[in-house]
């Protein structure tokens, strides 16, 4: 998995095709490639680590320039996506290549680019940035970052999130898996992703976790007396087992609930179906990183209860972050990330469990606000973007 060359010529002799490799001469600064086969116009995981990465290896003067799907304002994209999300102007780093389509996968409903024109407009942008570098998110999904390794000049590193089945590649392997052998550097952001990928793609993966934004300053005491929920209505973040808990948590803390990510309007309809109340419920939508982090800071504790497919648990150390302490479920992925000391774990798809998880964190406020300074320092040693920054940057540099 050592670095490729950075260019290839070839000259015709005899009558045959000769490869000659020359190692090509950077002047400046690098230039990375930053692909992600999801829409920017849509919150999620992938994408805020995206973002954080960007701003951590400007910070070490490398350019980037991400090439991402896009969903401008419009009819078409409300019948496309029932859900709320940014459909301004990217900014001027960030490549638009093609719309994106909700595709049910892995228990999640991700805005991946299918459009046809796609392929084209990545050839283009890899041709025109002359990049030094690529870097791929989930590289065996359509079509974004499948057509970025077909099109790849540059050397290519490849990181893996997903956890689980992964029962798409059962298409994908046979079709493009082939592609695979474009990647010289393969990253799973933990075990559990790396087990996952390695399942269909063996081979050597390095572990580099997800990082995570830290505020300057963040003190676990002094909260208001609320709880915060962060995801998106996908099947798999257990949002309705969150509502059906809901009624005992608000009867026992008079607590509020903020519910960040998931589209008012679908809150609304789990909240019909599952004959829940709305009182002390507050639906805030997609927040841009500055109000999520504000909304952290004010929080009492965050409630993460997925029911699995889960790879690390972004959501989880953005609390710690925040020296907010989690009640999370138990399961494959969030397990890697908690601790004793940073939070609580409790029976996934169980209502009562977590109902009584969230009222004994917030009836003993010693314990919650220990917790929140563990979670904080946690966060701190092993998720700083500042080192997880350099560590990418030396990868980047061997490879070039």
């Amino acid at each position: 998995m050592g670095g490729q060359p950075s260019g290839r010529a070839k000259l015709p002799r005899l009558g045959r095709a000769v490869t000659i490799t020359f190692s090509a001469v950077r002047i400046g600064a690098m230039k990375v490639g930053i692909v992600v086969p999801y829409s920017w116009s849509y919150w999620g995981g992938v994408g805020e680590h995206v973002e954080l990465k960007v701003e951590a290896l400007r910070k070490l003067g490398i350019e980037t320039r991400t090439i991402i799907g896009h969903d401008p304002p419009g009819s078409f994209t409300r019948v496309l996506h029932p859900r709320h999300g940014r459909h301004g102007r990217p900014p001027a780093d960030v490549i638009p290549v093609g719309r994106s389509v909700i595709v049910p996968a892995n228990g999640a409903l991700p805005n991946i680019v299918l459009s046809p024109s796609t392929p084209l407009k990545v050839k283009r942008a890899l041709r025109r940035e002359s990049f030094d570098v690529l870097h791929l998110h989930e590289p065996m999904t359509p079509a974004i970052c499948t057509a970025a390794l077909a099109y790849a000049e540059a050397p290519v590193v490849a990181t893996f999130h997903a956890h689980g089945n992964l029962a798409w590649n059962a298409i994908g392997r046979p079709v493009w898996g082939f592609l695979m052998d474009r990647i010289d550097h393969r990253i799973a952001v933990t075990e559990a992703a790396r087990e996952s990928a390695a399942r269909w793609f063996p081979g050597e993966y390095e572990l580099i976790p997800n990082g995570v934004l830290i505020p300057p300053e963040a003190d676990p005491a002094g909260r208001e007396n609320r709880i915060v929920f962060v995801g998106r209505h996908d099947p798999r973040k257990g949002m309705p087992v969150l509502l059906q808990a809901w009624p005992e948590i608000h009867r026992r803390t008079g607590a509020r609930l903020r519910i960040v990510g998931a589209d008012p309007l679908m809150v609304r309809l789990a909240l019909s179906r599952l004959g829940v109340e709305a009182e002390g419920i507050d639906p805030l939508g997609f927040l841009d990183q500055d109000a999520l982090t504000e909304e952290l800071l004010a929080a009492k504790a965050l409630v993460a209860p997925s029911l699995g497919g889960e790879s690390f648990g972004m959501v989880l150390t953005r609390g710690f972050a925040c020296a907010t302490p989690v009640v999370a479920s138990d399961i494959e992925g969030y397990r890697d990330v908690m601790t004793d000391e940073t939070g609580v774990l409790v029976p996934p798809g169980d209502p009562a469990a977590l109902a009584e998880a969230v009222t004994s964190l917030l009836a003993d406020e010693p314990r919650r606000e220990r917790l929140g300074a563990a979670a904080r320092k946690l966060a701190q040693e092993r998720y700083a973007w500042d080192d997880i920054a350099r560590r990418l940057s030396a990868i980047y540099e061997r490879l070039t």
